[in-house]
């Protein structure tokens, strides 16, 4: 069995005036609460009480609140903070309820404050209708989860954790280790050896990177335009529909990463270790909030979870130097250019090598050298891209980790 994290959309059917306008009144409390204790620069869950604990709040949210803001003003370091943060609540703050004699089969209870709560009529992802059976049966546990309105539209985001069938019984030394290189030029690179060692003809999404490099600087470039001229919800508007564009890149890559491994005999993905590669971003403020902001633990999550649901096992690595040391002979080396590793190693037959690939392969041979482990989400959002909206919306994706929701249902 294998334990997997999922995050589950549903969209609030038409509310009425009355409830939207309780959804706003939480969403706004929220907001001040959330800004309040950033602002007072809280470290810690009893700082972060003190400042959100006057708020109108539910204590599901205020509970959130005390867990968030610490993250965001220490392991996150966010400088300023998004005006439109979903509003969270711990994992006891929903209770969902199943009428399948009814139109509309789901209904969720929502917190408004203390001693209010609101039932709503709610629409889930269809391809995601059995992991809300089993977390009504309690056959999977809920984790936290996010409220927010696009367009008009509100939407919650519940994280679910259920047990899985493993794919098959094949053996740790029988598995073919696929590498998965998660970067900026390349947005994910695939790579693995053959039975005679030799690495094969790597799979690389560069493509799709140039895109969402391209989308990211017409969005921070037009937003920021906007923003001198006083156009704050224009502004807001056009970031949700290119921040839309990239989620659907992402989808789409991390399906098209799955399908590659499911072509491979015996397949094991092998991923970077998110922790590690959290606690080596130390390149200075300005490269620190762009690259927290980049999506790789969104892009990590999405590949874990589908591959687990195809059942191909995924293994995470310590990722230092994968992209330093040649595949080949395991010397040092360095990048000419972006695209291009170089072995130092006179003696070394390789010379140059696509970087990324390069990165890949020894992703995968980590696997092969007994240091891989599997590694549990904890909240299946995991969130570096959580983290104060820094470089983009940075919260509501299956992750990811608001980067905002993939239309009205994500893949």
């Amino acid at each position: 069995m294998t334990e997997l994290t999922k995050t589950l959309e549903l969209k609030l059917v038409e509310p009425n005036a009355h409830k939207r306008r309780k959804l706003r009144e939480t969403r706004e409390a929220y907001q001040q609460a959330l800004h309040d204790a950033f602002n007072a620069r809280c470290t810690t869950q009893t700082e972060a009480n003190d400042v959100v604990v006057n708020y109108d709040l539910s204590g599901y949210a205020k509970n959130a609140l005390k867990k968030y803001v610490p993250q965001l003003t220490t392991t996150y370091n966010a400088g300023e903070l998004h005006d439109d943060h979903p509003v969270r609540f711990t994992n006891e703050g929903l209770r969902l309820d199943h009428k399948p004699e009814n139109a509309i089969e789901w209904y969720v209870k929502i917190p408004h404050h203390e001693d209010y709560h609101l039932w709503m009529p709610a629409q889930p992802n269809p391809e995601q209708r059995d992991w809300l059976a089993a977390l009504n049966a309690g056959d999977a546990t809920m984790g936290e989860s996010r409220l927010f309105e696009r367009d008009g539209t509100w939407f919650l985001h519940v994280t679910a954790t259920r047990n899985v069938e493993d794919g098959s019984e094949v053996s740790a030394e029988e598995r073919t280790p696929i590498g998965a290189d998660i970067g900026e030029a390349s947005l994910v690179t695939v790579c693995h050896r053959d039975r005679h060692g030799s690495p094969t003809a790597p799979e690389l999404w560069a493509d799709e990177g140039k895109t969402v490099r391209r989308l990211r600087k017409t969005n921070f470039t037009a937003k920021r335009r906007l923003q001198m001229r006083g156009s704050e919800r224009i502004a807001e508007s056009f970031g949700d529909d290119v921040w839309n564009q990239i989620g659907d890149v992402f989808h789409r890559v991390t399906r098209e990463v799955v399908e590659y491994a499911e072509s491979v005999e015996n397949p094991v993905l092998v991923l970077e270790d998110l922790t590690y590669i959290r606690e080596s971003m130390d390149y200075g403020d300005f490269m620190n909030r762009r690259l927290h902001g980049w999506g790789f633990a969104k892009l990590h999550a999405q590949i874990r979870y589908k591959a687990v649901e195809k059942g191909i096992p995924v293994e995470t690595v310590n990722p230092r130097n994968t992209s330093k040391e040649c595949h080949a002979c395991g010397e040092v080396g360095y990048r000419p250019r972006q695209a291009t590793f170089k072995c130092t190693n006179d003696a070394c037959w390789m010379g140059e090598y696509q970087a990324d690939a390069n990165g890949a392969i020894n992703i995968a041979d980590r696997y092969l050298s007994g240091e891989s482990h599997s590694r549990e989400h904890t909240d299946g959002n995991d969130s570096a891209e959580d983290g104060g909206r820094l470089t983009a919306p940075q919260d509501t994706q299956a992750d990811a980790t608001k980067q905002e929701t993939l239309g009205t249902y994500a893949s």
